[in-house]
């Protein structure tokens, strides 16, 4: 098994550049199927999710061909032969299920094994299948598989009892073949739902509303082949400007889509860090301060602070000046990361679904495990300001969404190494 290894109290500084972001890129990949012609997607990060949602596609008979020299992923779909996907795959990673709108819609039927993933709460996929339903589906469940016909579907009206952003992006893909306006009420607003409409509209859909509450679909007959880059990573870079607050570094990050981040940056600024934003550009510079004050955050889907920052945030948070809550109302096991922080000196009691966050002078390097992936971002975090070593096990999670996340802060000036168990 694989290990990073932080040894804390380097100073940092320097340039970074932030990747794709993952969750633009999974439902990119799904929404390829919908066409018969090759779609190129640039600028792709090889992440461990990527990898398994292409093998995924491959699996059904897609043809799928990465670039490793230029970051590109080739996909082309005319030959999909199976209406099942492998249970092995699927349930390695929850995104496998967007596969599943654009089978329905394109082949009206197709059979998937119940999804995996991070468990950091219960993500059902409920709301999927109510709008599938709502569209004239029929959803059978048996031996953990979930079976759908679609081929008594058309375009009508889905209310969503909540913002899921999984649900929002499967039903999107599903529409833009269906006869008929479609239309999704209470939509999930993320940065990048829009990226995927725009993916899908650059293939010839008719999507409107795309990053409100309120989207339109008017159904086409095809989809045709296209070139597309994905939006940045907000969740990474977000990570790289509290690794500066945190260690009261000064770094410049290339890739940030500013206006996806307000809340993290204004989070960022209560507590003390100063942000420039190069006018014109994709580029932050962030400036940590050594007093780190505290600060009350309540998670919110889109546009509200997000939860996958939250992790990241309770390490810097631990070594605040005071005290601090943090309300997690997305995911009920999100807090997980925090025992792990106890065991490096923090000062964290969880009730219910708040943390009260007692801030200490120091951390302490000692022996931790990720328990989901933005769990394991926040431990590297941890470890750049904790005194000797920190050794982080389970980093097949930080895999999942960060590309070589080591070889990243090492550019910085971070003391950090992954090896081997055996090493």
């Amino acid at each position: 098994m694989e290990k990073i290894i932080v040894r804390g109290g380097n100073a940092l500084g320097g340039e970074v550049t932030i990747s794709a972001a993952k969750n633009s890129v999974l439902p990119i990949i799904a929404a390829a199927i919908l066409s018969d012609d090759t779609v190129i997607i640039d600028n792709v990060p090889f992440l461990e999710d990527v990898k398994v949602i292409s093998e995924v596609l491959a699996d059904i008979g897609c043809e799928v061909n990465f670039n490793r020299n230029e970051n590109s992923l080739k996909i082309n779909s005319s030959n999909i032969s199976k209406s099942i996907a492998k249970s092995e795959l699927v349930q390695k990673m929850r995104a496998s299920f967007l596969i599943m709108g654009p089978m329905i819609a394109k082949y009206k039927k197709f059979k998937i094994a119940s999804p995996g993933g991070c468990n950091i709460g219960s993500r059902p996929i409920d709301l999927h299948i109510k709008g599938f339903e709502a569209l004239g589906a029929t959803v059978t469940k048996s031996h953990g598989f979930i079976e759908v016909d679609g081929s008594e579907m058309k375009g009508g009206t889905i209310y969503l009892d909540f913002p899921s952003v999984g649900a929002t992006e499967n039903l999107i893909m599903l529409a833009t073949l269906l006869e008929g306006k479609t239309i999704i009420e209470n939509a999930a607003m993320e940065p990048e739902i829009e990226d995927l409409a725009y993916f899908l509209i650059s293939m010839g859909a008719k999507i409107k509303g795309a990053g409100t509450k309120t989207i339109e679909i008017e159904g086409v007959k095809n989809l045709k082949g296209t070139r597309y880059t994905p939006i940045y990573d907000r969740i990474e870079a977000g990570t790289f400007m509290i690794a500066a607050a945190i260690s009261n570094s000064t770094i410049k990050i290339h890739g940030v889509e500013v206006n996806h981040l307000k809340p993290v940056i204004e989070k960022l600024k209560e507590i003390g860090a100063n942000i420039d934003v190069l006018e014109g550009s994709k580029t932050v510079i962030v400036t940590g301060n050594k007093i780190i004050r505290p600060a009350d955050i309540i998670t919110m889907p889109y546009p509200g602070f997000p939860t996958d920052m939250q992790s990241q945030m309770m390490s810097l948070l631990s070594v605040s000046n005071g005290t601090s809550l943090i309300n997690e109302t997305v995911f009920e096991n999100r807090f997980m990361n925090a025992i792990e922080l106890q065991k490096m000196g923090a000062d964290i009691k969880i009730i219910g679904n708040v943390a009260v966050i007692n801030g200490v002078n120091r951390l302490t390097g000692s022996d931790v495990k990720a328990t989901d992936l933005r769990s394991g971002a926040s431990l590297i975090l941890a470890g750049l300001i904790a005194d000797g070593y920190t050794t982080i096990r389970n980093i097949y999670h930080i895999d999942r969404g960060y590309v070589n996340i080591e070889e990243k802060f090492r550019r910085i000036g971070a003391n950090i190494y992954r090896i081997n168990d055996e090493d």
